[in-house]
Formats: C-alpha cells, structure tokens, sequence
C-alpha cells in the first residue's frame, strides 16, 4: 500500500529543506528526500563549500518557517556591495563603487552562509517539526499524476501518494526529466572556482567583486578564522584559465587569486579546500505539470552572481507556500499551479536576463569594452534614482 502525504518534496540540498520547513510549520504533512546524505561538516568529504547570501525577503521566509533562530546565530550580515573595476591595462582597481543597505533600508542587503552549515541547521529544524519525515538517502525515481494526486516511486521501493510534488532536486531533477519538461541551456565556458581566505584587511562586512576579464572575482564575508578577517571567495574564469589555475600549489594559487582581486584586502591565504564548478543558465521549458511545481534549480539556473540564485529560489517558494497556506483546499491543482506558472513568470525572466547581461560584462576580453564597463558602472551608482532602483530591484522589492 502507498504512503499518503500533502506535499512530496524531492530534493534535499538547501531550497528542499527550506520547503520542508516552511510546509512543514504551515502545517502540511510533507515527506522530503533526497539520494545523498547531507553532508554538515566544512571538512568532510562532499561538504559544500559555496556560500549563500540570504537576502531580506529570503530572511522573511526563513522566519516563517523556523529556520532563522537557527541561522541568525552564524550569519554574517552583508551591508554594503562594493563593486570594483580592475579592467585597466594595469589590472588595479580603477573604479570603485559602494552600494550601501542603508540608502533603502534599516536593515544588511543580507546575511551570508556557508552551504554546509544551512545544511546542518536546517535538518536541525525539520526534527523539530512532526508534521515533515526527511529521507536522507532515499530520492525519487518515477512519477505518475492523475487529476487528484500524484504517485511517486521512491529509489527504496517506497509508493508515496501526494497532492503536489515539489521539484527542488536540482539542474538534473528526476521529477522535471519524469514529466517531460524540457530545458534550455546556455554554456559560457566558464568555472567557478570556491573556496575561502583570510586577509589582512577586515571586510566591514562589504561584499566585494572585482570584475576585470573571465568573470567576476566576488569576496563574501565570512565570521573570523583563528582570529584572522575571513571572506568566502567565488572566482568565475575562462574554463581552460580555471584548470590551470586549480593545478598550481598552494603559494602559486594564493598570489594569482592575490593579484587577481587587485589586492582590495591585502594578500589573501587559502583557508579551506578548492572546489570548481562548471557555470550554466539552465531554464526550464515549464515550471508546472499536473500535480508537480517546479521550484529551484530544477526550474531555472544562473551564474552566481548578485545573490540572486537561492533568493530566485525562495521567490517560488514564497509564492507557492502563499498559494498553498491561502486555500488549502486548491492544493496541487490546475488553477494553483497555472497561478504559480503565472506570477513567477516575469521575475525569472527579467532575473536571468539581467544575470547573463552582467555575466558577459565582467566577462569582456577587449580593452575598449572593459572601458566602457568602468564608465557604465560609475553611472549606476553616481545617479541617485538609479542606484536607489537598482538595490530595490536585486532585493526583490520592485
């Protein structure tokens, strides 16, 4: 016989879990899964080593859903953002930018967190929580919808009947690739490579990206490592420029990662492993099918730039959970979902536009382009009203 629940969540990286949560706390009985054990430990093999910037509305959600008691306690409040253009033929930091919070709120752009410990503290939350049942190490294999429910195999065997699937379960989801739901991809040749430093100049918690050629070179503050300032670093480059770059040795990595930062925090010294990752914008051709919502990197994924991957992210979910929590009754059916598919819409769409226009911009190898780059980036922070208007639109204010 098959298991019952409201809502199956597949997926169990850190937009599955918020779900979980925050059906969870609305009161909905969901079951959430995923393949691969989370890994909770910086150290460990697998651990994630990227970090996540959780902007205001992000904080809303999490609120709601009981996992910022957890978090608050480790994250870094993000205040201002610094952008630094360092396209001169010198490569130093010719122009230079502060966009601070408090030019539109009381409150930091946002608050940043290691994977790993979201991870962590998240699965922390869903004990608490009676109304969620999280299978580590079980995912989702086949899905068959009717017009009252869905029916999930689960790789353990395990039939779970539920009125809606929620897809979390990443670029490659099983549940998209199990409804048809075809993708389109944009490959730009480039690596992310991830790891964190420490630095002799303290960050004041200033998110910085240093854009010169390859893609952009960001610092992400991090709390204090054995007493020294500590920043999480995302370098996008040149695929071919990125294995090279991976090969060196430590000393030879650090002065390169030095000298590519323009030196904006003194020399910076490798304070964890080096992990790389291949960079795409991936969007899904429909978020919805019957009895299945797409949410996450399984709907649409963006190079991270702008922190605007997880909170694109927590905007599905914020609006299916605003669906859901408002007319319980319509859980998981057409006129829900077609709501989803509808609001969501256009800001997707203007966040992927925006991300791969800012992309191809840090990434231009030519002298008179990286030029006008600088003089663009002047104009959008000296000019009030756009500054102003920029900020609101990248914390999803407008």
């Amino acid at each position: 016989m098959a298991e019952t629940c409201d809502i199956l969540v597949s997926g169990g990286g850190v937009a599955g879990l918020t779900a979980a949560a925050a059906f969870g706390s609305a009161g909905f009985q969901v079951i959430c899964v995923d393949p691969a054990l989370p890994v909770s430990d910086r150290d460990a093999e697998g651990a994630d080593l990227r970090t996540t910037a959780i902007l205001q509305p992000g904080r809303a959600l999490m609120e709601t859903a009981g996992l910022w008691a957890h978090l608050a306690p480790f994250a870094m409040p993000l205040q201002v953002m610094r952008i630094v253009d360092a396209g001169g033929p010198e490569g130093d930091a010719r122009v230079i930018r502060d966009f601070d919070a408090a030019d539109i709120s009381d409150q930091p752009f946002g608050w940043n967190l290691p994977n790993w410990l979201l991870r962590r503290e998240m699965v922390a939350r869903l004990s608490e929580l009676p109304t969620v049942d999280f299978r580590p190490g079980t995912g989702t294999r086949t899905l068959l919808t009717r017009e009252a429910e869905a029916r999930v195999g689960l790789t353990d065997g395990t039939q779970v009947r539920a009125r809606l699937v929620v897809a979390a379960d990443g670029r490659n989801s099983p549940m998209r690739q199990a409804a048809g739901i075809d993708v389109q991809t944009r490959r730009y040749g480039q690596t992310a490579m991830v790891f964190a430093v420490t630095h002799a100049i303290p960050h004041q918690n200033v998110s910085t990206e240093v854009h010169r050629s390859g893609g952009p070179f960001t610092l992400v503050p991090l709390p204090d490592q054995d007493s020294e300032p500590s920043s999480a670093v995302v370098w996008m480059e040149d695929g071919r420029r990125a294995r090279e770059l991976m090969a060196l040795e430590a000393a030879a990595f650090e002065a390169a990662m030095t000298d590519r930062s323009a030196g904006i925090l003194g020399p910076l010294r490798l304070a964890s492993k080096r992990q790389a990752w291949p960079i795409i914008a991936l969007r899904a051709g429909h978020l919805t099918a019957q009895r299945l919502a797409l949410m996450a990197e399984a709907a649409h994924v963006i190079p991270p730039i702008g922190a605007q991957g997880l909170n694109m992210s927590l905007g599905d979910l914020q609006c299916l959970l605003d669906l859901a929590t408002a007319a319980p009754e319509t859980l998981g059916n057409q006129t829900m979902l077609d709501t989803y598919a509808r609001r969501r819409h256009m800001d997707i769409s203007l966040r992927i536009t925006g991300v791969d226009l800012l992309n191809r911009a840090s990434m231009l190898p030519f002298q008179p382009l990286k030029d006008l780059r600088a003089r663009g980036v002047e104009a959008l922070h000296d000019i009030t009203p756009i500054r102003r208007a920029l900020m609101e639109l990248g914390l999803g204010l407008r």
